[in-house]
């Protein structure tokens, strides 16, 4: 199994800035995509960015242009930087892996704790 830790929530102004980290307890060439989600009160989870092992990057259309997801290969570390942040921002923000296990020759998610990201109007 993966683990993920996350770390970089809080409380911040709307306008302003968070950066979220995510460190795999592998390496991420290893893990086939590295991923945000977030999950508001209400609301169905839904995905932020993620990132494949060769590098490539998608987006959610509402993110895009205020949120840039990277990786550190040498600290097994996926972050999000979220600038420009709204209210309707505010939501628990969990870190995914969706990686390929050979025992079982099958995929599986592994997910974080989650970290509370809160924007106040």
């Amino acid at each position: 199994q993966v683990q993920l830790v996350e770390s970089g929530g809080g409380l911040v102004q709307a306008g302003g800035s968070l950066r979220l980290s995510c460190t795999a307890s592998k390496s991420l060439f290893s893990i086939n995509t590295m991923g945000w989600y977030r999950q508001a009160p209400g609301k169905q989870r839904e995905l932020v960015a993620r990132i494949t092992s060769g590098g490539t990057i998608n987006y959610a259309d509402s993110m895009k242009g205020r949120f840039t997801i990277s990786r550190d290969i040498a600290k097994n570390t996926v972050s999000l930087q979220m600038n420009s942040l709204k209210p309707e921002d505010t939501a628990v923000y969990l870190c995914n892996a969706y990686y390929y296990r050979d025992y079982e020759q099958d995929f599986f998610d592994s997910w974080g704790q989650g970290t509370q990201v809160t924007v106040s109007s």
